[in-house]
């Protein structure tokens, strides 16, 4: 006891379990991970999924935390789960028989937890139970046994709170070490990602949830069981990174062609298909511009290609492929003004605050967004940038050419929108609140640690 007494004091860490890292698409977790480091904050990092082919952003050189990749286990659907399970028990099975050896009660109350669960979250009575719950009860022993050997981890904390979390509080269970985590979007809206009350029961069991919007703070305050703590830290950005001096031109000239840019996944929340109907309204009409999507392909990128060349627009815009913050920035250095007409999908699928949002605002370019989910509490239409109703391509042009002809507009835009950025959302001081709930978990566990030495 005296042993982990000291670690409490000096070496206790956190353990952060991501679903992959690093992604090049979450930049606010690498850049929360880094600066939670820089604020003195111990980390152990724990990816379920090592990531092939992504583009590592330069913050990611900076992280000194250790980074334990899980077995790689198949994907449940491309085999029978009597399959799946010869090819993959094996991978975690030292892990287990470890962790059974030291905590043999509390792992089989986790394992007929999770039999049970794989019954009661069926879509239906008559379907087969949902397997996934083995998958991610395999992924948890491996980190619970890790956890439990390091002498380290105090605390685990999950980003999004289907997969990862369900893996968080399995690992919690078993290991006996608190968890919390971070709700973002979909993995608050999608029934199926936590079917039933799964998501109340996460709730209850977590000692604290973040989330990253006013709006899902509202929505999860409604779900929640009494005496759940939640709290909203908007994702911070490194304003000093994303900074931009140059003033915009009071004219267009003849020679430099205006530039619409929109960056994100291409899929559907992003609403890129109205961006582009937006694109055909305004060359209708005679408007001089070049749009340009920039963001990694997934299912929906064939269909935003047909839409182009059905439009005519081949010309007019381009997708780009994923790139780097570093990258990213000079992007949006070059454009003329940023447009995100994000949507609500019909599975209840949407966006909260998009980072990107966040960046073009930081470096004076200025946007214009829809007035869904949690952007209004990022932009004040007229004010810091423009709204428009989700949707609305016609809306969404009209917004465009505003800012096309009126380049004292475009300033005054991205003037109010940097000063935004650095009012609210600069992440040393959204990083800083969650450092300090950690340090109180921390502090907690000591105090207890404490006591325990104490009677002994």
């Amino acid at each position: 006891m005296s042993a982990a007494f000291k670690l409490a004091k000096n070496d206790a860490k956190i353990g952060y379990i991501l679903k992959g890292y690093p992604r090049t698409s979450e930049t606010f977790i690498t850049n929360e991970i880094r600066l939670l480091e820089k604020m003195g904050v111990g980390l152990s990092i724990f990816s379920v999924k090592k990531l092939e082919g992504e583009q590592n952003h330069a913050m990611v050189r900076d992280i000194k935390a250790p980074v334990a990749y899980l077995p790689q286990a198949d994907p449940l659907s491309e085999s029978r789960f009597s399959r799946w399970l010869i090819d993959n028990v094996p991978k975690f099975s030292t892990s287990h028989a470890l962790l059974f050896k030291k905590q043999p009660l509390a792992y089989a109350k986790v394992f007929l937890e999770c039999f049970a669960m794989s019954f009661q979250y069926r879509n239906s009575f008559f379907e087969w139970p949902r397997e996934v719950f083995f998958k991610e009860f395999l992924q948890a022993g491996y980190i619970a046994n890790a956890a439990i050997e390091s002498g380290q981890i105090q605390h685990l904390h999950a980003h999004f709170c289907h997969g990862s979390t369900t893996i968080a509080m399995f690992a919690s269970r078993m290991s006996g070490i608190p968890f919390s985590f971070t709700a973002h979007a979909k993995d608050i809206y999608l029934q199926e990602l936590n079917p039933g009350n799964l998501l109340r029961k996460k709730m209850r069991r977590a000692e604290f949830l973040v989330t990253c919007t006013g709006a899902n703070e509202e929505h999860l305050q409604r779900l929640a069981p009494k005496g759940t703590k939640i709290y909203k830290i908007y994702h911070g950005l490194d304003t000093q990174l994303f900074a931009n001096s140059a003033q915009d031109s009071p004219i267009i000239s003849d020679e430099k062609v205006p530039v619409v840019l929109s960056v994100g996944r291409l899929v559907e929340k992003k609403g890129f298909d109205f961006l582009i109907k937006a694109c055909a309204i305004l060359k209708e009409r005679g408007r001089r511009f070049q749009c340009q999507i920039v963001g990694g392909g997934d299912g929906y990128t064939e269909t935003l290609v047909q839409l182009i060349k059905e439009l005519g627009l081949e010309d007019t815009v381009n997708l780009h492929g994923a790139v780097t913050q570093e990258e990213l920035r000079d992007i949006y250095q070059q454009a003329t003004l940023f447009a995100l007409p994000c949507l609500v999908v019909d599975n209840g699928d949407r966006d909260g605050i998009p980072n990107v949002l966040v960046e073009a605002m930081a470096m004076r370019v200025p946007v214009i967004s829809t007035d869904i989910s949690g952007i209004p509490e990022l932009i004040d239409n007229n004010v810091n940038g423009l709204l428009v109703p989700e949707k609305n391509a016609l809306a969404m042009a009209d917004a465009i050419e505003k800012l096309l002809i009126n380049p004292a507009l475009r300033q005054q835009l991205g003037d109010a929108g940097r000063a935004r950025v650095c009012q609210d959302f600069d992440s040393q001081v959204t990083t800083l609140d969650l450092k300090d709930l950690f340090v109180s978990r921390l502090a907690n566990v000591s105090e207890v640690l404490h006591e325990c030495c104490a009677g002994h």
